[in-house]
């Protein structure tokens, strides 16, 4: 959530940043310092009528003491009158609040200045790319026959007893799922990420505090038996942990890393392009959550992308890095750079890792701060990434490694897998 503050003193500021985003925030930004100003406006008067309150009380005390009940009763009446209206003013006042932090949950986070200009995910720009490409063998196949073809990964029985998007991983393929989420976070927690172990179900409050509600309220699962929500992301519970917390400025940084299944409804996905592992609504992800000094973040965030590139070396996979461009980027995030690893059977390229910077965004909602070498409280950053998403990791595996032989091993997940080849 924005800062009102920063809000109100810089107007056009904000609505001209959010229409990177493609966001028309006129009209909510006029509400929202409207409101504001009404807020301000009542509670001064409902200071002024407490402090008057307050004053009269002294005096009556005063007149009591000195015997004069007459006119001690006349400003208990009075006093009366200004409890009333005090009352009044209180409920005012809740009302102008409320309705303000409802108006501000519905402004997105501003982009950073080298946010590129563009609106759809083929505007994004492209900073890097790494690995070579393999040349398959004839009569390659695309991952979702793989695994039909090896017996490990059974969609149709995901369908059976779920619903579409929900894979059964067996044998082979459910011990390379296994083997990747365990090196997955080892390489995190070597790399200084705390390991964490998390509900897969928040609250409304953890919900609003990362950004997902009111946004994404219409892709998450939710069970309203207990009004909770099924995680789309380890971010929601990781970050959350920190929600209300006030920290000390030499507790900063804070990194953890924690593997969830995921949950997603992807609402309106259909099509040849979400066949297999490329969309599901259960899937499993590794993230890692980093808490920053706000002069640090983004050094922190380059940090972040340089430890996936060191995974993806190491898989030996071709990928590339896009900076998402306005139009592409999530509610809450200031910068996002996305890895994408090459699919050849599928000729195509496939998000495997969203890593951004939410600035203060997060950490406002969260109520997220530390006290600095002055004593002064100030919002954290919050950053996070996918450190990584498993679906298209193990598609771009299984359709870059195969072989007439067999699926081929990466050489960094056999000490996890115990066998080097699917056949």
């Amino acid at each position: 959530m924005l800062q009102i503050a920063f809000i109100r003193e810089n107007q056009e500021k904000v609505i001209t940043a959010l229409a990177k985003k493609h966001f028309n925030a006129k009209a909510i930004v006029e509400e929202v310092v409207q409101l504001d100003e009404n807020r301000r406006a009542t509670q001064v008067e409902l200071d002024t009528i407490l402090a008057e309150s307050n004053k009269l009380s002294k005096d009556i005390g005063e007149m009591m003491k000195n015997g004069e009940k007459a006119k001690a009763e006349i400003l208990k009446e009075k006093t009366a009158q200004l409890k009333e209206k005090s009352k009044e003013l209180s409920e005012k006042l809740d009302a102008f609040a409320n309705n303000l932090q409802d108006k501000m949950y519905l402004l997105p986070n501003l982009p950073a200045e080298i946010v590129p200009e563009g609106k759809t995910p083929e505007e994004n720009l492209n900073v890097f790319q790494e690995g070579e490409i393999p040349q398959l063998h004839e009569g390659a196949l695309p991952h979702w026959e793989l695994s039909k073809k090896y017996d490990i990964i059974d969609f149709e029985l995901g369908v059976k007893i779920t619903g579409a998007g929900f894979p059964v991983y067996k044998g082979k393929g459910a011990k390379l799922q296994r083997a990747l989420i365990t090196y997955f976070l080892d390489k995190n927690t070597e790399a200084g990420y705390q390991e964490f172990q998390v509900p897969h179900m928040v609250n409304e409050a953890s919900g609003f505090g990362t950004g997902q509600l009111p946004d994404k309220e219409g892709q998450m699962y939710h069970v309203t038996a207990d009004n909770l929500y099924l995680i789309p992301t380890a971010e929601v519970p990781v970050t959350n942990i920190f929600r209300d917390v006030i920290l000390n400025e030499n507790d900063l940084p804070i990194c953890c890393t924690g593997y969830t299944p995921c949950f997603r409804r992807e609402a309106g996905s259909y099509g040849a392009h979400v066949r297999g592992l490329n969309r599901l609504h259960q899937f499993d992800k590794v993230e890692i959550v980093r808490i920053e000094h706000p002069e640090k973040s983004y050094e922190a965030l380059d940090g972040m992308v340089e430890h996936v590139k060191t995974i993806m070396r190491e898989l030996k996979l071709p990928y590339r890095i896009l900076r998402l461009c306005g139009g592409d980027m999530s509610f809450a995030s200031a910068l996002t750079y996305d890895f994408e690893v090459y699919s050849t059977a599928q000729e195509r390229w496939l998000e495997i890792s969203s890593v951004s910077n939410f600035e203060t965004f997060q950490a406002n909602r969260l109520k997220l701060r530390y006290k600095n070498k002055e004593g002064k409280t100030q919002l954290a950053h919050t950053l996070n990434g996918s450190s990584l998403a498993l679906p298209r990791v193990l598609a771009g595996i299984l359709e870059n490694y195969q072989t007439p032989e067999g699926i081929v091993v990466p050489e960094v997940l056999r000490k996890y897998t115990g066998f080097d080849i699917i056949n």
